[in-house]
């Protein structure tokens, strides 16, 4: 009896972490926007980058995933570094399609990888239309 009951619990606990961790799956858009901000934000850190700063190492909150001057710099020479980083906030650059692929290819529409520092992810499907779901949610520029 005794393993049925975590055989139990821990199924439960499988279901939600699988609902939470798909949010095609069947969960709210609201839902997925939360998941998209937690990958945003604490996985891939993309405001390092896109948001322009008030000082070294402090992120502007006003214009939060606003894209700007890329402050990291190469330790030695790198062909095609980027020296700005595009807007997230609102509508990422091209179509949801092509923002999509991006994420999950590591190709951008331009049909090559990103340029540096950028990385080339392979985020799976759901969690990508989840990045997207956040960006969209923030109306270009809203504090998060």
């Amino acid at each position: 009896m005794r393993f049925l009951s975590v055989a139990i619990i821990a199924g439960a606990s499988f279901t939600a972490l699988t609902a939470w961790t798909r949010p095609g799956n069947g969960t709210q858009d609201g839902q997925a926007a939360a998941r998209g901000k937690y990958l945003v934000e604490d996985v891939a850190v993309c405001g390092r980058c896109h948001t322009p700063s008030l000082a070294p190492g402090q992120p502007d909150p006003d214009r939060w995933l606003m894209g700007g001057a890329v402050i990291i710099q190469p330790t030695l020479p790198t062909p095609d570094w980027a020296l700005i980083a595009p807007r997230l906030a609102g509508a990422p650059p091209g179509t949801d399609a092509q923002f999509i692929t991006l994420l999950t290819t590591g190709i951008s529409r331009t049909g090559r990888p990103p340029r540096p520092p950028m990385p080339q992810f392979r985020l799976t499907r759901d969690d990508a239309e989840a990045v997207l779901a956040y960006l969209k949610s923030l109306g270009g520029g809203e504090e998060h």
